[in-house]
């Protein structure tokens, strides 16, 4: 692409990403003062951020697995429309079912984006430099994500939760806008990418993709990473209000602030990946599990060991985002690639699914977020989940090696 350089595809993309996670995150920051304002229990209050997850899992497999028979900018262009209209759906929200609904409008439009967006790129930068542009554009989300909490945060306290929804709908139309400074792919650039109107006639099934050995084990191990991760990051605003209540900064802007961790944990992690990559995303797993639990364990001090171990945290799960990715990628045939992406996003977001509800069943199991037990419950409960696809990831090392 003439004129275009890698680096500048990769800012583009990654800018576009930013925009289009502004209102991904809005459910999370605004949950503490939602849940009171409609009285619902944590269970309810974590089905809510799980119906993101769910509309995620229902679209990503039709619009990922087009983007091997259509060039992925159009599945980007018109998914960018559902989640401005999520957005919208969430800032009318009376009650948890049109929350739901607002919710999984934005889990369905993420998903016509992110990984069509990664598709994109790996579609265009081959070779030594894709991994390390992979874990540029993978780390992105966590950007995305502190952008998404802070503007929700600020922008619900001086003029309403309604208005911070509302304003989250302007993000999308922009990154859409960005695409189109990207050249019309041509087949020189990559034999993967489909030249816009040319369809491929058999793209590849989900049974073809999971027929590969290695990519069933990056799928698991995106499944148990997604799990806990957004276990997490739907949950921390409330823990944040519950430990470190007395601290001058927000909590959805010290949210925001630890999510800025993920960025360069991601892109270290995959670079010390490259030395032994399965071993290392286990290790990084297990060292995440304790670190949960940890995490529990410090809300009973509060303070300044609340923020440093939960920053800890944020850094061993952000370790293996990139590295799974890229592995996963190196581990597909280019043909595939599309699909291999769909069957890959499908289940790590059923993990994102089923994350948030364990937490917030088990924050009511041990009594409420008023309680510190409860929040030692609900983090030993992902810390287990962590702890086991450590230790099945570093058999497949083992078997590998």
């Amino acid at each position: 692409m003439p004129g275009v350089t890698a680096p500048l595809i990769v800012a583009i993309l990654c800018l576009a990403e930013v925009c289009t996670m502004v209102g991904v995150s809005t459910w999370p920051a605004l949950l503490p003062g939602l849940q009171a304002e409609w009285h619902i229990n944590n269970t309810v209050a974590g089905t809510i951020s799980g119906a993101f997850f769910a509309g995620y899992m229902v679209a990503v497999p039709v619009l990922v697995s087009l983007t091997d028979r259509w060039p992925a900018r159009y599945v980007y262009g018109g998914s960018c429309v559902v989640l401005t209209a999520g957005s919208l759906a969430l800032a009318r929200a009376d009650a948890p079912p049109l929350a739901m609904a607002g919710q999984a409008l934005l889990g369905a439009g993420l998903a016509g984006t992110y990984m069509p967006g990664l598709k994109e790129l790996s579609d265009r930068i081959t070779g030594r430099r894709q991994a390390r542009a992979i874990a540029f554009y993978t780390s992105t989300y966590g950007i995305g994500t502190s952008v998404s909490l802070y503007l929700a945060g600020a922008i619900a306290s001086r003029a309403g939760w309604r208005v911070a929804c509302a304003a989250a709908a302007a993000g999308p139309p922009v990154a859409a806008a960005l695409m189109l400074l990207l050249p019309r792919p041509r087949a020189s650039d990559n034999a993967t990418c489909p030249e816009p109107g040319r369809r491929i006639a058999t793209p590849p099934r989900f049974e073809t993709v999971l027929a590969n050995s290695h990519v069933r084990t990056y799928v698991l191990g995106y499944t148990a990473h997604c799990c806990e991760l957004f276990a997490l990051r739907s949950w921390i605003v409330a823990f944040f209000t519950f430990a470190a209540s007395g601290a001058r900064v927000a909590p959805s802007t010290s949210a925001a602030l630890l999510n800025l961790l993920g960025p360069p944990a991601s892109i270290t992690g995959n670079e010390i990946a490259s030395r032994g990559r399965l071993r290392i995303i286990a290790t990084t797993m297990g060292v995440s599990g304790a670190l949960a639990l940890s995490t529990g364990a410090a809300g009973m001090i509060g303070g300044v060991a609340v923020m440093a171990t939960a920053a800890l945290y944020v850094l061993a799960i952000m370790a293996d985002s990139a590295a799974l990715t890229a592995g996963l990628v190196e581990a597909t045939d280019p043909s595939a690639r599309g699909t291999a992406m769909a069957v890959y996003s499908f289940f790590g977001f059923a993990g994102g699914l089923v994350g948030p509800v364990i937490f917030g069943a088990l924050l009511d199991l041990g009594g409420g977020t008023a309680r510190v037990t409860a929040w030692l419950l609900a983090f030993g409960g992902i810390a287990c989940i962590s702890l086991a696809a450590s230790a099945t990831l570093m058999r497949a090392a083992r078997r590998s090696a």
